[in-house]
């Protein structure tokens, strides 16, 4: 029975068929590359395509007729094998002659859906629709380029009783210039990369080559563009496919390593965010030694989404920190499929749960307002800074024509961004160098500037970031991997190259401990704060307080004012009194603060501040002026103050401190000896002789406590270890509360601290007193040898 078919009148080469066109028809767009070269080229065809130009009547302009064999040109009644087999005899007509061909219109029978005719037309036919409700729906970022220009040029081709595909319609015509054969190949229809080509392709981009330079392999290895058969965008492509490819099986290989990490350790964190339709989404993961660190160090962090892999182009984020001897610590990692607003959300809101909900002070990122967004969402209360080392990068690339024209442009911009001290120095200095360089109207300059309060350090210093000197931060950023990711790495490869860099940063950290504890460094000064300073702070810090304390030298401090809260000093280098800072210093609670805020910026204490402590005799420096986290015990669980002459604080050493020290010490080892009942019973037992012996010294010994001069009142101590309690009870076995005791050593505490502050203000004025006194002393001096002088001359 023969194929039932509707009438069916084509227009050939029409503009995307017509109103004859039935239901049972179905049209096949092939949407044209974004990357497609335009098919008009600039010169002519050469000899090998002759081509004909004729004027018809009625026709709109000049017509393109190609020569060519006649064996090797279709025609009416010509026969295929197949359809495809008509598809590639059409196509390769086209690349002999010089143009690009695409699948137009279709039609299949009613009686099983099967296609029976098929329309292949020149790429340029028809006209683009410019009212296609895909253009009215969304705003395409790159226009396309214009390649329709109604070309009639066809082939028709419908399907036998006998199977065979036959030509019923033919048009060579074309309203356009056809393409010479070295400009073939940039052709759509004819852009095919080949089995040799791939496998080349596939071993460049396994040593890490990018398409460029894979393309510019590829052209020198056939011997010219033309003979390659595709272009660099079609080599792109293929490495991009490529690339997802791996990616996805790369991506599980990740997931499972995380899963086994976990499973050694319920302490590492690991979260896969998974699509709308359940596929693998972003990973974040943050191991054990990370989330202890960010207790310790957790007060400023980087995120640093600069790590790329041009293997995969997949942004590798970081999260990071910075120890107590500057060095950078890891506090999580994360790969992001993608780089949108809901996925930043997603990773800071996912560490945040890793970290038990604890927000940075502070955190510094790239310049991107995407990640901006996201930040301001789940850490609202955290200071946001844009990293201006990025920036300063990113003004290479933005306004290198500037940098060009003035060489010395790049170090303005500099010295603009870094030195101003204050908002109104910088302001004015920003207008300066823009009037200098003729740059008001740069768009890009206008967008940073209006983001300063973000990057400019003038506007941050009154929050810390932990940094000890100028260079740390870009010292620091993007540098955690630096010498173990690189542009071939792939993710099965990372895990190891992961493992070495934890590995080799820890091992930098004990270094720096064994460093800290085991040198003296040498003192500069014969200074008691430096000696304290370099009995608590670890070696890198020291050595910056070190700089600051000795720049002390070069600084006057003046008074300036003394009201009922603070005297205000005018600190500035000798000579240079118009440059001067201003400290404000309470003498009763020893606080001092400087209009640089260099101590809330960075933890440590500037010089000006010191050089009021020199004048004011303060020889050592106040506890709450050295942060824990700079301290060689940053990472104690336990404070133990070692001034010997602060009488409370050994009070406090001895029952507090002791407390916390012995409780710790005692959970190191509950998880291990709980394991079994063996362990169990061998822990047991010894805390029971454990029991006996402390009982038995504590009556040899008895326990009293000597406060301020005056001694404590006699207290029962009750050690309790499995079912025995052992009691303690001295005196007139007098029994005091818990509570009872730590309010008596609050109000002592209380008393002693009044007392030490008026001592402190009595030494100071005390000081003071005599230091008029030995000036007036010199001055009546000079006077005396001056008036010696005079009357030896006037003998």
């Amino acid at each position: 029975m023969e194929n039932q078919v509707l009438n069916f009148d084509i227009e050939l080469g029409g503009g995307g068929g017509s109103s004859g066109i039935s239901d049972d028809v179905i049209e096949i767009d092939h949407p044209i590359d974004n990357e497609e070269m335009v098919d008009t080229p600039d010169a002519a065809a050469d000899g090998s395509i002759k081509a004909m130009t004729t004027t018809r009547s009625g026709s709109a302009g000049a017509v393109y007729i190609p020569e060519t064999e006649l064996d090797l040109e279709p025609y009416e009644g010509m026969e295929f094998e197949s359809e495809e087999a008509a598809k590639a005899f059409y196509n390769s007509y086209a690349r002999r002659v010089g143009f690009s061909t695409r699948v137009s219109s279709s039609r299949r029978s009613r009686r099983d859906g099967a296609i029976i005719q098929r329309l292949f037309v020149c790429a340029k036919e028809g006209f683009r629709n410019l009212n296609e409700k895909r253009t009215k729906d969304r705003e395409r970022k790159r226009p396309r380029m214009i390649t329709r220009v109604g070309c009639k040029a066809m082939l028709y081709v419908k399907v036998q009783v006998s199977g065979k595909w036959v030509v019923s319609g033919f048009v060579k015509e074309h309203n356009h210039e056809l393409v010479p054969p070295d400009q073939v190949h940039c052709l759509r229809s004819h852009r095919q990369i080949s089995g040799p080509a791939k496998m080349l392709i596939d071993t460049l981009q396994a040593a890490g080559l990018g398409p460029r330079r894979i393309m510019s392999a590829l052209i020198k290895e056939y011997g010219g563009i033309s003979n390659v058969g595709f272009t660099e965008v079609d080599c792109r492509n293929y490495v991009r496919s490529n690339r997802q490819r791996n990616m996805e099986g790369d991506i599980q290989l990740l997931i499972d390593y995380l899963k086994q990490m976990n499973a050694e350790n319920p302490n590492f964190f690991y979260a896969v965010q998974r699509d709308d339709d359940h596929s693998t989404g972003n990973v974040l993961w943050v191991d054990p030694g990370g989330r202890m660190n960010y207790t310790y160090f957790g007060d400023t962090v980087t995120f640093d989404t600069t790590y790329r892999s041009n293997r995969y182009k997949l942004p590798f984020a970081t999260i990071t920190g910075v120890n107590h001897h500057g060095q950078p610590v890891l506090f999580g990692c994360a790969f992001l499929l993608n780089e949108s607003e809901a996925s930043f959300v997603w990773l800071f809101k996912t560490w945040l749960t890793a970290m038990l909900g604890r927000p940075p002070v502070s955190i510094t990122t790239d310049h991107d307002s995407i990640i901006r967004s996201a930040i301001k969402e789940v850490f609202p209360e955290t200071r946001h800074r844009f990293c201006k080392w990025h920036i300063f990068k990113k003004c290479q690339e933005k306004l290198s024509h500037i940098l060009l024209q003035h060489t010395n442009f790049e170090a303005e911009f500099h010295k603009c961004v870094n030195l101003p001290e204050s908002v109104d120095e910088f302001e004015s200095c920003w207008l300066s160098l823009l009037d200098r360089f003729a740059l008001r109207d740069n768009e890009w300059l206008q967008s940073i500037y209006s983001d300063c309060r973000q990057w400019v350090p003038t506007y941050l210093r009154d929050t810390f970031f932990a940094e000890i000197s100028s260079t740390q931060h870009s010292d620091s950023m993007n540098s955690y991997f630096d010498g173990y990711v690189n542009a071939s790495t792939t993710l099965s490869q990372f895990f190891k190259l992961y493992e070495k860099a934890l590995e080799s940063r820890n091992e930098k950290e004990v270094k720096a401990d064994y460093d800290s504890i085991n040198t003296t460094p040498l003192l500069k000064t014969p200074s008691p704060m430096e000696k304290q300073a370099s009995e608590r702070y670890t070696r890198r810090v020291f050595t910056r307080f070190q700089e600051e304390l000795v720049g002390t030298l070069t600084f006057m401090a003046t008074k300036a004012e003394d009201d009922e809260e603070a005297t205000t000093y005018q600190v500035a280098k000798y000579g240079e009194d118009h440059k001067a800072y201003c400290v404000r210093f309470n003498v009763l609670e020893m606080n001092a603060s400087c209009s640089c805020q260099m101590f809330k910026f960075s933890g440590l204490l500037c010089r000006h501040i010191l050089a009021v402590f020199r004048v004011t005799n303060v020889l050592t420096l106040p506890s709450h002026f050295i942060l824990k986290r700079w301290t060689r015990k940053a990472k104690s669980s336990v404070v133990l103050d070692d001034r010997p002459g602060d009488v409370v604080s050994g009070y406090l050493e001895s029952h507090t401190v002791r407390y916390n020290t012995l409780r710790h010490e005692a959970f190191k080892f509950v998880d291990e000896l709980a394991k079994n009942v063996e362990t169990y019973e061998v822990a047991v037992a010894a805390l029971q002789d454990a029991a006996r012996r402390v009982a038995d010294a504590a009556k040899n010994e008895g326990r009293s406590y000597a406060i301020n001069g005056r001694a404590g009142e006699n207290m029962t101590k009750y050690v309790r270890f499995g079912s025995n309690t052992c009691h303690d009870v001295q005196g007139n076995n007098s029994t005091h509360s818990e509570d009872e005791m730590d309010q008596k050593i609050r109000e002592l505490s209380n008393e002693l601290n009044a007392a030490n502050r008026k001592c402190e203000l009595y030494r100071s004025t005390l000081f003071s007193v005599l230091k008029e006194i030995e000036n007036h002393r010199q001055q009546l001096s000079v006077k005396v040898q001056n008036v010696k002088l005079s009357m030896r001359d006037g003998g």
